[in-house]
């Protein structure tokens, strides 16, 4: 295989949403074991190990399913696609085929996995229903991000990639659990708004159904705004429950939760209609939600040493 070829197929994988994904999967583990859990490092690489070919799978597999669309923009950091297949259309056939190549892989090794540490069957059906949903996001027939559904969709994954990380370890779901997931399922909707915004017009001419194709960019940012108060304060609530250790502020993730909300509402306020600006916020959008997941999981490390 030529070097150029390799290349795309690299870029075909839009690897900077992968290290979110791994934030998210450290996240939850992070909190099974300020819960107790005993740390293994063979779980968790099999545990990520089949994260990681489930989440690569969806970028091969959305831009395969979503080049129609996709010929009507340029790709951002963030969102439109990779634009491999635009400029290359012999290799959609290998990006279709790679997404069930790795399809496969995920659940060889959930199998495998759950089998050889005896986990619950809540781990395989994690794993399941994360390449189900990364699959059908654009595959035919069920096409959810042609249906209205994306949103939903990427919600949902606020409870599934962290979910894999703490059951790994924990080796079930819990209330704890349960009440830590909602602000994250809250910043991804945030993130797929996020996203979204700037493909508002190859969207609609696409036949995609996203809030923003409905409503406009306007209304995407205050969304994402809505969805970061609502983050925020879940933080607050968390902190006045007794579910987990006294080791943990959640008053402090509350601050940390303050950066990705204030950009929000610095953005929400300006007017902005056409397509360059709105990239350029979404950005810093973004990228302000990174370095809180980044803030959680080294706040969640400190306190463990």
């Amino acid at each position: 295989m030529k070097f150029d070829t390799l290349t795309k197929i690299v870029r075909l994988g839009r690897f900077q949403f992968i290290i979110g994904g791994f934030l998210y999967f450290c996240a939850g583990a992070l909190l099974a074991l300020l819960l107790n859990a005993e740390f293994s490092l063979t779980k968790f690489v099999l545990g990520y190990t089949a994260l990681l070919a489930a989440h690569l799978s969806v970028s091969y597999s959305n831009d395969y399913f979503d080049v129609e669309a996709d010929k009507f923009q340029k790709p951002t950091r963030f969102s439109g696609g990779s634009g491999v297949l635009i400029t290359n259309p012999e290799l959609r056939k290998f990006s279709k085929n790679f997404a069930l190549a790795l399809i496969g892989v995920s659940i060889i090794l959930a199998t495998i996995t759950t089998l050889i540490f005896h986990l619950p069957i809540i781990f395989f059906l994690l794993i399941l229903s994360g390449n189900i949903l990364g699959w059908y996001y654009s595959a035919p027939p069920i096409k959810l991000s042609y249906r209205g559904l994306s949103e939903f969709a990427t919600v949902l994954t606020g409870f599934i990639i962290p979910g894999i990380g703490y059951v790994i370890l924990m080796g079930r779901i819990d209330l704890p659990f349960l009440i830590f997931t909602i602000p994250l399922m809250l910043y991804e909707l945030l993130f797929i708004i996020n996203v979204e915004i700037p493909d508002m017009e190859a969207d609609s001419i696409g036949g995609k159904k996203t809030i923003v194709v409905a409503y406009g960019r306007r209304i995407g940012f205050i969304v994402g705004v809505i969805a970061a108060v609502m983050a925020t304060l879940s933080y607050i609530f968390i902190s006045q429950t007794n579910l987990y250790p006294s080791d943990i502020n959640w008053l402090v993730i509350a601050i940390f939760s303050l950066i990705p909300l204030s950009i929000g509402i610095i953005i929400a306020t300006k007017k902005m209609i056409n397509r360059t600006n709105a990239i350029k916020w979404v950005n810093y959008n973004l990228i302000s939600f990174s370095i809180f997941i980044i803030l959680i999981n080294s706040y969640l490390i400190y306190i463990l040493k």
